[in-house]
């Protein structure tokens, strides 16, 4: 019954609906066939008006223009309209069929049968005198821009490139090479000046959508305006001084000044390639006459032939600094090019590039901020920026002799007591510091052979630092010396020290006395802030305060990076600002700052470098650099300072360190991996054991991290952790790194009992007959059997950590629990056949063996006069009664910054990935190597007294 009810009602539904549309339609029928007689009466009136007068449009506030257009367009309308269009017919005519032309649709013309026709007189009406006639052809063709695609719109696009390409190659145009104003509001001017505005218009637009289309459709348009532009190039290049050529490229250089269109062009592989081929096979004339270009005058007027130059020598520049980025782009050099008898060469582009910036150090007094942009300085320096970011263009373009020799040209002269332009200075600084930042640009600047011999001491940037910093250049003794040109070569030098190899070099010219000097008179000076005087102005005094304070925290953090290697950690202590520079990178690590423009990483390397020695690791916890490592991890371990409600708990780790104690876990191994920061922080200290502890109460210091996560004796220390299992294995997982130096583990025994405390731990761990195994009883296991046994990874099986892994094993667990039990171990040595003259009588290796053969290899190599890597040996580090007095007053053994010094230089210079491995994980390589071989010191004693 209701599946009845529902089809009765369907069927009422349908027929009322029926009834309704018919009703609809008839009335939509009437109505258009209403319409259409009220059109033609309309037209049959339009037509009578416009056979009496011409046709003007008084009510264009009350139309629009889809009242103005056509719906539908014939094409015998369109045939009508292409016959009116033709040259020979009165002008009335033609301006009426353009007007009709710009109601129809885009897609109707270009599609009709006369299109050929109707596009050969609409490129006759573009030329044509009468600027209403060529301003109709634009708006038609604005119109098709905007509202067709590009199969279409290319055809638009040939006919405006070749209307203006015939217009050049018959009239000739020229404008004179003086100060004579050339009028852009001339006719003729304008009228080119709005096909080339649209053409450039179209050319950005044209890459945001011309790869949904066939490539032949993109090679169309873009080598229309290569041929255009290639226009001219020789009679340019040969006219004579009295008057010039005006070529396509000025004009566009007029309205896109920074080659904006270029730059889009090749932005995509998909268009560069062509842009690149066409450039080599057919218009490599165009590339001719860019190189070519006048290097710009220092100073221009407004509608000059002046500034028609400059615009022009900028649209070149910025077109070839985009070409040389791309390999094809350089594949094109080198260029031969009239009134030059050598072809012109990438090196010799790049020379060229920095003699305009030398020419141009700044822009005219009277230019604005806009003009300042266009300045040839500014956008050399952008061309020599992007070629010094990408390695292979810096190979090929600066990494060059001539180009280094140009670069420090100014600074050779002014070593010679020659006047140069300061902010010339600070442009070559800035490209000295990125070429130093690669391997390939630091070596050039330190190494090459050729350099050493034309600037007799290298690298000058250093000599003339030193001599910046203390004030000896006599050109600048009556002016006061910018510190933006001080501190921009104090960078580059910079780029160079905080590398082994770089701090060999410059080490003749002591820069860590030369800054620490200059930051201790200008703190002074920052610290006597004058007293506020009545009426003076407060904005020019403050100002002056910003100023030395920027300049005392820029002095600050170059002497910083000294310590980026281990002989420069050692230059930076004997200064005695190392405190002042640790708070200075703790400020900046706590707001996350990046180290420099120039640095890939943070500060992570430097603080392990800093923390390996006795004097640094006081410093960093003076500054509260390791009182933050720990609140940081207590806050992510157990709890934050502050009592916040926690909506949704913390999940259960599924790892031994989770994921957001990882970071700190890091830190930590960095900051503790040396003997002496362990010594420094817990020597001769105690632990607390307090009778009670506060829920809310956190650790502090890395006592604190000991007593309440490593050494857990008591249940008061048990129950006052929230997540005990985990902050528990957290503190064995970090003492089981501490163990792995010996020095480290030696220290811990001594003072708190370690191992006992540890097997303490396993024996309560057992049930009788049963042993409990669970993570903390396998993390004290994998603990005891480490410190037990001496070896390296084949000479030791070490337990695994794993509980899944826990029941393969073929250790068993009791063996940690009866260590205590055991009074002898027993070493085995393999025999190793080795020279007679190494081994002693007993068969044992000779302690002397090793420590001979490395200083018989580096007195051969510091033996070399050609290829001298090591220095001549100054003193013996095996007792402090050789060393001089600064060196053990240091508190800085020279194994550290000598030896592992050069390891750390060789390491970079034979394995350069496992060089930067260690920096990306925050470690240095010299850490690892120079405990080591205390290890093997340590180890050596034991086999002997063994023995």
């Amino acid at each position: 019954l209701i599946e009845g009810s529902k089809g009765d009602v369907y069927k009422q539904m349908m027929q009322t609906l029926k009834q309704t549309m018919m009703v609809v339609v008839e009335s939509l029928i009437n109505k258009f066939e209403e319409d259409q007689l009220k059109k033609e009466e309309m037209d049959r009136k339009s037509q009578h008006e416009q056979s009496s007068s011409n046709y003007t449009d008084n009510c264009s506030d009350s139309d629009s223009s889809f009242n103005q257009s056509y719906a539908f367009i014939k094409h015998e309308q369109l045939q009508v309209i292409a016959e009116k269009l033709d040259p020979g017919r009165p002008r009335e005519v033609r301006l009426e069929a353009l007007q009709s032309l710009c109601y129809a649709p885009p897609s109707d013309v270009l599609s009709c049968e006369s299109w050929t026709g109707l596009r050969r007189n609409l490129s006759a009406a573009l030329t044509d005198p009468d600027p209403e006639l060529s301003d109709k052809v634009l708006q038609f063709f604005a119109k098709t821009f905007s509202s067709s695609p590009l199969n279409v719109t290319k055809d638009v696009y040939s006919s405006i490139a070749k209307s203006l390409e015939a217009h050049f190659l018959y009239h000739k145009l020229s404008f004179p090479s003086g100060s004579t104003s050339i009028d852009a509001n001339r006719p003729d001017m304008a009228r080119l000046l709005k096909q080339m505005r649209l053409m450039n218009d179209f050319q950005k637009e044209v890459t945001t959508f011309w790869i949904r289309h066939p490539e032949k459709y993109m090679e169309e348009i873009i080598e229309n305006t290569l041929s255009l532009l290639a226009l001219h190039s020789e009679q340019a290049m040969s006219s004579p001084g009295s008057e010039k050529s005006l070529e396509p490229i000025h004009l566009i250089s007029l309205l896109d000044i920074k080659a904006t269109w270029f730059k889009k062009w090749m932005h995509g592989y998909y268009s560069r390639t062509v842009v690149l081929r066409l450039l080599e096979r057919k218009y490599k004339s165009l590339v001719i006459v860019l190189v070519f270009c006048p290097s710009g005058p220092a100073r221009r007027t407004l509608y000059t032939s002046k500034e028609l130059e400059f615009v022009y020598f900028l649209h070149s520049l910025c077109v070839l600094g985009r070409l040389v980025i791309y390999t094809n782009g350089r594949k094109l050099f080198p260029i031969k090019v009239k009134k030059r008898i050598d072809p012109v060469t990438l090196t010799d582009l790049v020379v060229i590039l920095i003699n305009i910036m030398y020419q141009h150090p700044k822009p005219s007094c009277d230019e604005t901020t806009h003009a300042d942009s266009l300045s040839p300085t500014n956008l050399v320096m952008e061309v020599l920026r992007t070629l010094c970011d990408r390695t292979e263009c810096a190979v090929e373009c600066l990494y060059q002799i001539p180009v280094i020799e140009t670069l420090l040209a100014p600074v050779i002269t002014l070593l010679k007591g020659k006047l140069v332009s300061t902010i010339a200075l600070t442009h070559i600084a800035d490209t000295l510091a990125r070429i130093a930042t690669t391997e390939r640009g630091l070596s050039l600047l330190l190494y090459d052979r050729s350099l050493i011999s034309m600037l007799q001491c290298v690298p000058p940037t250093g000599h003339f630092t030193q001599r910046l910093l203390a004030k000896e250049l006599h050109l600048f003794s009556e002016l006061e010396i910018p510190p933006a040109v001080s501190g921009a070569f104090i960078f580059v030098c910079r780029q160079m020290y905080n590398t082994c190899e770089g701090l060999q070099v410059l080490r003749p010219y002591s820069l860590h006395e030369c800054i620490a000097k200059a930051w201790r008179k200008t703190s002074s000076m920052s610290e006597r802030v004058p007293t506020p005087v009545p009426g003076a102005p407060p904005a020019i005094a403050s100002q002056e305060l910003l100023n030395v304070v920027a300049w005392e925290e820029m002095l600050l953090d170059n002497l910083l990076n000294f310590a980026a290697t281990p002989k420069g950690l050692l230059l930076l202590q004997q200064t005695g600002a190392i405190d002042e520079c640790v708070t200075y990178m703790f400020s900046r690590f706590t707001k996350k700052l990046q180290v420099s423009r120039c640095e890939k990483f943070g500060y992570g390397v430097m603080v392990t470098q800093v923390a390996t020695t006795a004097p640094g690791i006081a410093a960093l916890q003076s500054s509260g650099f390791v009182q933050t490592i720990v609140v940081e991890l207590w806050s992510a371990l157990e709890c934050g300072r502050e009592d916040v409600r926690v909506v949704h708990p913390k999940s259960t780790p599924m790892d031994p360190i989770d994921r957001s104690c990882l970071k700190s876990f890091l830190s930590l191994v960095n900051l503790l991996s040396s003997p002496h920061a362990v010594w420094e922080l817990l020597g001769h200290r105690a632990l607390p054991n307090k009778m009670e502890y506060n829920l809310r109460e956190m650790a502090t210091s890395f006592l604190d991290l000991m007593d309440r996560l490593i050494i857990i004796n008591s249940d008061t220390k048990i129950h006052s952790l929230f997540n005990y299992e985990q902050s528990h294995t957290f503190g064995l997982r970090l003492l089981s790194v501490l163990c792995c130096n010996l020095d480290s583990f030696l220290l811990l025994e001594s003072q708190y009992n370690l191992s006992e405390l540890l097997l303490q731990g396993q024996r309560d761990n057992v049930t009788e007959p049963e042993f409990i195994i669970d993570g903390l009883s396998v993390e004290r296991n994998h603990i005891l059997v480490r410190i037990g046994t001496v070896g390296g990874p084949s000479e030791r099986r070490l337990p695994p950590r794993a509980l899944q892994k826990v029941s393969a094993s073929p250790f068993s667990f009791l063996i940690s629990c009866m260590c205590s039990t055991i009074n002898s171990v027993e070493l085995v040595i393999f025999e190793v056949s080795f020279k007679g003259n190494c081994l002693d009588g007993s068969g044992f290796f000779s302690l002397t063996v090793l420590a001979d053969l490395l200083e018989r290899v580096v007195l051969h190599l510091s033996s070399l006069s050609t290829d001298c890597f090591f220095p001549p040996a100054e003193y013996k580090g095996q007792s402090t009664v050789h060393l001089p007095i600064e060196i053990a007053q240091s508190c800085i053994h020279p194994i550290y910054s000598c030896t592992a010094h050069y390891v750390e230089m060789l390491l970079k210079a034979e394995v350069p990935l496992v060089f930067s491995a260690f920096r990306m994980s925050g470690f240095t390589p010299s850490q690892v190597l120079y405990f080591k071989f205390f290890i093997f010191n340590h180890t050596t004693s034991i086999f002997s007294v063994c023995k």
